[in-house]
Protein backbone atom coordinates (compact mmCIF):
# COMPACT_ATOMS: atom_id res chain seq x y z
CA UNK A 1 0.00 0.00 0.00
CA UNK A 2 1.46 3.20 -0.77
CA UNK A 3 2.43 5.89 1.57
CA UNK A 4 2.85 9.93 0.99
CA UNK A 5 2.00 13.07 2.77
CA UNK A 6 -0.91 14.87 1.64
CA UNK A 7 -2.12 18.52 2.77
CA UNK A 8 -5.46 19.21 4.18
CA UNK A 9 -5.99 21.34 0.66
CA UNK A 10 -5.71 18.26 -1.26
CA UNK A 11 -8.75 16.60 1.30
CA UNK A 12 -10.75 19.65 0.78
CA UNK A 13 -10.42 19.56 -2.79
CA UNK A 14 -11.84 15.85 -3.20
CA UNK A 15 -14.62 16.33 -1.10
CA UNK A 16 -15.94 19.52 -2.82
CA UNK A 17 -15.15 17.08 -6.21
CA UNK A 18 -17.03 14.26 -4.39
CA UNK A 19 -19.93 16.18 -3.40
CA UNK A 20 -20.07 18.29 -6.79
CA UNK A 21 -20.35 14.57 -8.32
CA UNK A 22 -23.41 13.96 -5.93
CA UNK A 23 -21.17 11.15 -4.22
CA UNK A 24 -20.61 10.76 -0.10
CA UNK A 25 -17.24 12.26 0.91
CA UNK A 26 -15.92 9.14 2.09
CA UNK A 27 -12.51 8.30 3.33
CA UNK A 28 -11.99 5.89 0.63
CA UNK A 29 -13.19 7.88 -2.15
CA UNK A 30 -11.50 10.58 -0.83
CA UNK A 31 -8.27 8.50 -0.76
CA UNK A 32 -8.86 6.97 -4.58
CA UNK A 33 -9.31 10.65 -5.82
CA UNK A 34 -5.93 11.88 -4.24
CA UNK A 35 -3.83 8.49 -4.69
CA UNK A 36 -1.63 8.86 -1.46
CA UNK A 37 -1.55 9.08 2.19
CA UNK A 38 -2.86 7.24 5.38
CA UNK A 39 -6.54 6.89 5.95
CA UNK A 40 -6.10 8.51 9.50
CA UNK A 41 -4.47 11.40 8.25
CA UNK A 42 -7.22 11.23 5.64
CA UNK A 43 -9.97 10.85 8.67
CA UNK A 44 -8.34 13.99 10.48
CA UNK A 45 -8.58 16.79 7.87
CA UNK A 46 -11.84 15.36 6.70
CA UNK A 47 -13.77 15.51 10.19
CA UNK A 48 -11.68 19.21 10.37
CA UNK A 49 -13.23 20.10 7.45
CA UNK A 50 -16.55 18.73 8.27
CA UNK A 51 -16.71 20.31 11.37
CA UNK A 52 -16.03 23.97 9.60
CA UNK A 53 -18.61 23.45 6.85
CA UNK A 54 -21.33 22.58 9.51
CA UNK A 55 -20.17 25.62 11.37
CA UNK A 56 -20.09 27.41 8.30
CA UNK A 57 -23.87 25.89 7.22
CA UNK A 58 -25.64 26.03 10.44
CA UNK A 59 -27.19 29.66 10.39
CA UNK A 60 -29.01 28.06 6.51
CA UNK A 61 -30.37 25.22 7.63
CA UNK A 62 -34.01 25.00 7.14
CA UNK A 63 -34.86 23.24 10.44
CA UNK A 64 -34.50 24.02 13.77
CA UNK A 65 -31.17 25.31 15.43
CA UNK A 66 -31.20 22.18 17.97
CA UNK A 67 -32.22 19.20 15.78
CA UNK A 68 -30.17 20.50 12.80
CA UNK A 69 -27.26 20.77 15.62
CA UNK A 70 -28.27 17.15 17.03
CA UNK A 71 -28.48 15.47 13.58
CA UNK A 72 -25.04 17.25 12.40
CA UNK A 73 -23.17 16.55 15.72
CA UNK A 74 -25.22 12.87 15.12
CA UNK A 75 -23.76 12.35 11.31
CA UNK A 76 -20.72 13.42 12.54
CA UNK A 77 -20.07 11.24 15.38
CA UNK A 78 -21.58 8.59 13.11
CA UNK A 79 -19.33 9.14 10.19
CA UNK A 80 -16.29 9.65 12.74
CA UNK A 81 -16.93 6.22 14.27
CA UNK A 82 -17.60 4.42 11.13
CA UNK A 83 -14.48 6.01 9.38
CA UNK A 84 -12.83 4.88 12.36
CA UNK A 85 -13.95 1.58 12.36
CA UNK A 86 -13.75 1.36 8.51
CA UNK A 87 -9.66 2.23 8.93
CA UNK A 88 -9.33 -0.13 12.09
CA UNK A 89 -10.75 -2.82 9.85
CA UNK A 90 -8.86 -2.05 6.81
CA UNK A 91 -5.64 -2.00 9.07
CA UNK A 92 -6.26 -5.64 10.73
CA UNK A 93 -6.95 -6.59 7.11
CA UNK A 94 -3.58 -5.36 5.87
CA UNK A 95 -2.08 -6.71 8.97
CA UNK A 96 -3.93 -10.21 8.41
CA UNK A 97 -3.29 -10.25 4.37
CA UNK A 98 0.85 -9.17 5.18
CA UNK A 99 0.99 -11.80 7.77
CA UNK A 100 -0.77 -14.62 5.65
CA UNK A 101 1.27 -13.42 2.73
CA UNK A 102 4.39 -13.80 5.12
CA UNK A 103 3.13 -17.18 6.35
CA UNK A 104 2.42 -18.27 2.77
CA UNK A 105 5.94 -17.42 1.06
CA UNK A 106 7.31 -19.63 4.65
CA UNK A 107 4.90 -22.64 3.55
CA UNK A 108 6.24 -21.96 0.14
CA UNK A 109 9.70 -21.91 0.83
CA UNK A 110 9.41 -24.47 4.03
CA UNK A 111 7.60 -26.68 0.79
CA UNK A 112 10.81 -26.07 -1.29
CA UNK A 113 13.11 -26.98 1.39
CA UNK A 114 11.27 -29.94 1.80
CA UNK A 115 11.19 -30.95 -1.84
CA UNK A 116 14.72 -30.43 -2.44
CA UNK A 117 15.22 -32.62 0.55
CA UNK A 118 13.05 -34.80 -0.55
CA UNK A 119 14.79 -34.95 -3.57
CA UNK A 120 18.02 -35.19 -1.92
CA UNK A 121 16.85 -37.91 0.24
CA UNK A 122 15.69 -39.92 -3.16
CA UNK A 123 18.92 -39.73 -5.10
CA UNK A 124 20.77 -40.86 -1.52
CA UNK A 125 17.95 -43.83 -1.02
CA UNK A 126 19.17 -45.01 -4.91
CA UNK A 127 22.73 -44.37 -3.93
CA UNK A 128 21.95 -46.48 -0.90
CA UNK A 129 20.19 -49.62 -2.90
CA UNK A 130 22.83 -49.35 -5.90
CA UNK A 131 25.41 -50.13 -2.44
CA UNK A 132 23.53 -52.56 -1.27
CA UNK A 133 23.19 -54.14 -4.85
CA UNK A 134 26.78 -53.92 -5.00
CA UNK A 135 27.29 -55.49 -1.25
CA UNK A 136 25.36 -58.19 -2.07
CA UNK A 137 26.52 -59.33 -5.63
CA UNK A 138 30.15 -58.83 -3.81
CA UNK A 139 29.04 -61.10 -1.01
CA UNK A 140 27.70 -63.89 -3.35
CA UNK A 141 31.44 -63.14 -5.51
CA UNK A 142 32.92 -63.68 -1.80
CA UNK A 143 30.56 -66.78 -1.32
CA UNK A 144 31.34 -68.60 -4.34
CA UNK A 145 35.60 -67.58 -3.90
CA UNK A 146 34.88 -69.16 -0.53
CA UNK A 147 33.67 -72.52 -2.17
CA UNK A 148 36.39 -72.58 -4.77
CA UNK A 149 39.13 -72.37 -2.19
CA UNK A 150 37.68 -74.91 0.36
CA UNK A 151 37.22 -77.02 -2.46
CA UNK A 152 40.88 -76.63 -3.74
CA UNK A 153 42.00 -76.81 -0.26
CA UNK A 154 40.19 -80.23 -0.12
CA UNK A 155 42.41 -81.49 -2.84
CA UNK A 156 45.57 -80.01 -1.73
CA UNK A 157 45.01 -81.91 1.28
CA UNK A 158 44.37 -84.72 0.02
CA UNK A 159 47.30 -84.91 -2.04
CA UNK A 160 49.89 -83.76 0.81
CA UNK A 161 48.36 -86.65 2.28
CA UNK A 162 49.21 -89.26 -0.69
CA UNK A 163 52.61 -87.23 -0.76
CA UNK A 164 53.58 -87.92 2.69
CA UNK A 165 52.29 -91.63 2.28
CA UNK A 166 54.64 -92.07 -0.73
CA UNK A 167 57.18 -90.33 0.83
CA UNK A 168 56.83 -92.51 3.88
CA UNK A 169 56.87 -95.62 1.55
CA UNK A 170 60.09 -94.16 0.41
CA UNK A 171 61.98 -93.59 2.99
CA UNK A 172 60.61 -97.70 4.25
CA UNK A 173 62.00 -99.04 1.06
CA UNK A 174 65.76 -96.89 1.44
CA UNK A 175 65.85 -98.73 5.13
CA UNK A 176 65.22 -102.06 3.74
CA UNK A 177 68.29 -101.26 0.70
CA UNK A 178 70.55 -100.02 3.71
CA UNK A 179 70.04 -103.11 5.82
CA UNK A 180 70.67 -105.33 2.89
CA UNK A 181 73.70 -103.62 2.28
CA UNK A 182 74.42 -103.71 5.43
CA UNK A 183 73.64 -107.64 5.71
CA UNK A 184 75.82 -107.83 2.45
CA UNK A 185 78.81 -106.27 3.81
CA UNK A 186 78.61 -108.38 7.12
CA UNK A 187 77.95 -111.65 4.45
CA UNK A 188 81.41 -110.66 3.04
CA UNK A 189 83.07 -110.26 6.08
CA UNK A 190 82.54 -113.45 7.46
CA UNK A 191 83.37 -115.20 4.10
CA UNK A 192 86.61 -113.61 3.75
CA UNK A 193 88.14 -114.71 7.31
CA UNK A 194 86.65 -118.07 6.09
CA UNK A 195 88.40 -118.11 3.01
CA UNK A 196 91.45 -116.80 5.04
CA UNK A 197 91.63 -119.43 7.60
CA UNK A 198 91.11 -122.13 4.31
CA UNK A 199 93.86 -119.91 2.38
CA UNK A 200 96.39 -122.99 2.42
CA UNK A 201 94.39 -125.64 1.83
CA UNK A 202 90.98 -124.58 -0.31
CA UNK A 203 93.05 -122.18 -2.57
CA UNK A 204 91.62 -123.63 -5.89
CA UNK A 205 87.80 -123.24 -3.80
CA UNK A 206 88.80 -119.74 -2.79
CA UNK A 207 89.74 -118.90 -6.31
CA UNK A 208 86.41 -120.20 -7.44
CA UNK A 209 84.48 -118.78 -4.66
CA UNK A 210 86.92 -115.63 -5.03
CA UNK A 211 85.09 -115.32 -8.26
CA UNK A 212 81.99 -115.97 -7.70
CA UNK A 213 82.03 -113.42 -4.85
CA UNK A 214 83.50 -110.73 -6.82
CA UNK A 215 80.59 -111.31 -9.18
CA UNK A 216 78.16 -111.17 -6.88
CA UNK A 217 79.97 -108.16 -5.60
CA UNK A 218 79.73 -106.89 -9.28
CA UNK A 219 76.12 -107.80 -8.89
CA UNK A 220 75.74 -105.66 -5.59
CA UNK A 221 77.67 -102.64 -6.69
CA UNK A 222 74.88 -102.30 -9.37
CA UNK A 223 72.28 -102.95 -6.82
CA UNK A 224 74.06 -100.45 -4.81
CA UNK A 225 74.49 -97.95 -7.45
CA UNK A 226 70.82 -97.94 -8.45
CA UNK A 227 69.64 -97.94 -4.78
CA UNK A 228 71.50 -94.59 -5.25
CA UNK A 229 69.97 -93.59 -7.88
CA UNK A 230 66.86 -94.24 -6.25
CA UNK A 231 67.55 -92.22 -3.51
CA UNK A 232 68.52 -89.08 -5.56
CA UNK A 233 65.42 -89.48 -7.30
CA UNK A 234 63.73 -89.50 -3.95
CA UNK A 235 65.27 -86.82 -2.46
CA UNK A 236 64.52 -84.63 -5.73
CA UNK A 237 61.15 -85.72 -5.48
CA UNK A 238 61.09 -85.16 -1.75
CA UNK A 239 62.57 -81.29 -2.35
CA UNK A 240 59.45 -80.82 -4.88
CA UNK A 241 57.15 -82.27 -2.46
CA UNK A 242 58.57 -79.51 0.24
CA UNK A 243 58.09 -77.17 -2.30
CA UNK A 244 54.69 -78.18 -3.45
CA UNK A 245 53.58 -78.48 0.03
CA UNK A 246 55.10 -74.90 1.15
CA UNK A 247 53.16 -73.41 -1.56
CA UNK A 248 49.98 -74.78 -0.58
CA UNK A 249 50.94 -73.45 2.82
CA UNK A 250 50.87 -69.99 1.54
CA UNK A 251 47.34 -70.68 -0.13
CA UNK A 252 46.13 -70.98 2.69
CA UNK A 253 47.66 -67.99 4.60
CA UNK A 254 45.88 -66.64 1.68
CA UNK A 255 42.61 -67.97 1.88
CA UNK A 256 42.70 -67.15 5.73
CA UNK A 257 43.34 -63.41 4.70
CA UNK A 258 40.26 -63.43 2.41
CA UNK A 259 38.57 -65.32 4.78
CA UNK A 260 39.20 -62.59 7.12
CA UNK A 261 38.00 -59.85 4.81
CA UNK A 262 34.54 -61.50 3.70
CA UNK A 263 33.45 -62.05 7.44
CA UNK A 264 33.80 -57.92 7.37
CA UNK A 265 31.12 -57.59 4.47
CA UNK A 266 27.97 -58.90 6.65
CA UNK A 267 28.35 -55.93 9.44
CA UNK A 268 28.41 -53.00 6.37
CA UNK A 269 25.82 -54.35 5.11
CA UNK A 270 23.53 -54.60 7.99
CA UNK A 271 25.20 -50.80 8.64
CA UNK A 272 23.63 -49.86 5.03
CA UNK A 273 20.30 -51.52 5.48
CA UNK A 274 20.30 -49.50 9.22
CA UNK A 275 21.01 -45.67 6.96
CA UNK A 276 18.44 -47.22 4.32
CA UNK A 277 15.70 -47.76 6.86
CA UNK A 278 16.72 -44.32 8.07
CA UNK A 279 16.27 -42.53 5.03
CA UNK A 280 12.93 -43.89 4.49
CA UNK A 281 11.80 -42.88 8.02
CA UNK A 282 12.67 -39.64 6.89
CA UNK A 283 11.46 -39.24 3.53
CA UNK A 284 7.84 -39.99 4.91
CA UNK A 285 8.29 -37.49 7.86
CA UNK A 286 9.41 -34.41 5.25
CA UNK A 287 6.19 -35.67 3.08
CA UNK A 288 3.94 -34.94 6.53
CA UNK A 289 5.44 -31.98 7.17
CA UNK A 290 4.58 -30.88 3.31
CA UNK A 291 1.09 -31.94 3.66
CA UNK A 292 0.75 -30.13 6.96
CA UNK A 293 2.10 -27.15 5.52
CA UNK A 294 -0.06 -27.34 2.32
CA UNK A 295 -3.83 -27.64 5.15
CA UNK A 296 -2.04 -24.82 6.83
CA UNK A 297 -2.05 -22.30 3.34
CA UNK A 298 -5.12 -23.30 2.65
CA UNK A 299 -6.90 -22.59 6.29
CA UNK A 300 -5.09 -19.35 6.20
CA UNK A 301 -6.37 -18.65 2.61
CA UNK A 302 -10.32 -19.21 3.86
CA UNK A 303 -9.90 -16.90 6.72
CA UNK A 304 -8.16 -14.21 4.44
CA UNK A 305 -11.17 -14.47 2.06
CA UNK A 306 -13.57 -14.06 5.56
CA UNK A 307 -11.86 -10.59 6.22
CA UNK A 308 -12.64 -9.70 2.88
CA UNK A 309 -16.06 -10.60 2.77
CA UNK A 310 -16.49 -8.81 6.40
CA UNK A 311 -14.85 -5.79 5.21
CA UNK A 312 -16.91 -5.13 2.21
CA UNK A 313 -20.51 -6.18 4.16
CA UNK A 314 -19.34 -3.30 7.01
CA UNK A 315 -18.85 -1.23 4.35
CA UNK A 316 -22.12 -1.56 2.50
CA UNK A 317 -24.00 -1.57 5.45
CA UNK A 318 -22.30 1.96 6.36
CA UNK A 319 -23.10 3.03 2.70
CA UNK A 320 -26.71 2.91 3.99
CA UNK A 321 -26.97 3.97 6.64
CA UNK A 322 -25.16 7.06 5.56
CA UNK A 323 -28.11 7.36 2.87
CA UNK A 324 -30.73 6.45 5.46
CA UNK A 325 -29.13 10.10 7.30
CA UNK A 326 -29.29 12.07 4.21
CA UNK A 327 -32.50 11.13 4.06
CA UNK A 328 -33.39 11.96 7.30
CA UNK A 329 -32.09 15.14 6.81
CA UNK A 330 -33.88 16.14 3.58
CA UNK A 331 -37.67 15.17 4.78
CA UNK A 332 -36.77 16.83 8.86
CA UNK A 333 -36.95 13.71 10.84
CA UNK A 334 -37.28 14.24 15.02
CA UNK A 335 -34.13 13.93 16.61
CA UNK A 336 -34.75 10.37 18.77
CA UNK A 337 -35.08 8.90 15.14
CA UNK A 338 -31.98 9.93 14.04
CA UNK A 339 -30.62 8.88 17.51
CA UNK A 340 -32.05 5.81 17.18
CA UNK A 341 -30.60 5.05 14.07
CA UNK A 342 -27.37 6.30 14.98
CA UNK A 343 -27.70 3.64 18.11
CA UNK A 344 -28.14 1.06 15.39
CA UNK A 345 -25.41 1.91 13.15
CA UNK A 346 -23.19 1.61 15.54
CA UNK A 347 -24.22 -1.89 17.05
CA UNK A 348 -24.49 -3.23 13.59
CA UNK A 349 -20.61 -2.26 13.29
CA UNK A 350 -19.84 -3.85 16.26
Amino acid sequence: MARGSIYRTDVENARKELLAQGKSPTVDAIRLIIGRGSNTTILRYLQDINTEAARDDRPKASISDALAETVQRLAEQLHAEADERIVQIRNDCDAQIAEHRTRADQAIQERLTFATQLERTEVALQAEQTAHAECQRALTEASMLNRQLEERVAGLSARVTEHEAHAQSLEEKHRHAREALEHYRTSVKEQREQEQRRHEHQVQELQVELRKANEGMTAKNHELLQLNRDNVRLTEQVTQQDRELHQVRGELRQRDQDLAAVKGLPAELRALNAEWTSAVKANDTLRAQLASAGSDLAKERDARMAADKAAAGDAARLRAFEEMIEALKKNGAPAGDAASLSSAKQASLI
